[in-house]
């Protein structure tokens, strides 16, 4: 620091000047962990290599996942009359959607139960004065 000169640290800085971490995450705009993801993947030797682009994508679409399955499950127990979400709520929610429900095929929820369903041969048939005291009006006729 001899003749007023200041020391530069890497990348242009000044010596002494820190700088704020900012995560992945943050970049990205997601809430889904993508430096948690991107290790995972590098862990789990699915490639050789693994791109900068991939964990931010694959954090991405978990969290539309997540955001999506969520959204369904508290409008099926605000239905029920809750405020508390409960894997029953979840169960619903993904086999009422035809395109969660498909993904999630073979998936097993636990507390989850199954759907309310009664076959329409157990169901009891309906007669012909059934049916007859359904189409008459049961009102009485004011005279």
């Amino acid at each position: 620091m001899e003749g007023g000169k200041s020391v530069k640290a890497s990348g242009g800085r000044k010596a002494g000047a820190k700088r704020s971490v900012v995560s992945k995450s943050v970049k990205a705009g997601l809430q889904f962990p993508v430096g948690r993801i991107a290790r995972f993947l590098k862990k789990g030797r699915y490639a050789q290599r693994v791109g900068i682009g991939a964990p931010v994508y694959l954090a991405a679409v978990l969290e539309y996942l997540a955001a999506e399955v969520l959204e369904l499950a508290g409008n099926a127990a605000r239905d029920n009359k809750k405020t508390r979400i409960i894997p029953r709520h979840v169960l619903l929610a993904v086999r009422n959607d035809e395109e969660l429900g498909k993904l999630l095929a073979g998936v097993t929820i636990a507390n989850g139960g199954v759907l309310p369903n009664i076959h329409s041969v157990l169901l009891p048939k309906r007669t012909e004065k059934a049916s007859q005291e359904t189409k008459s009006p049961k009102s009485p006729k004011k005279a």
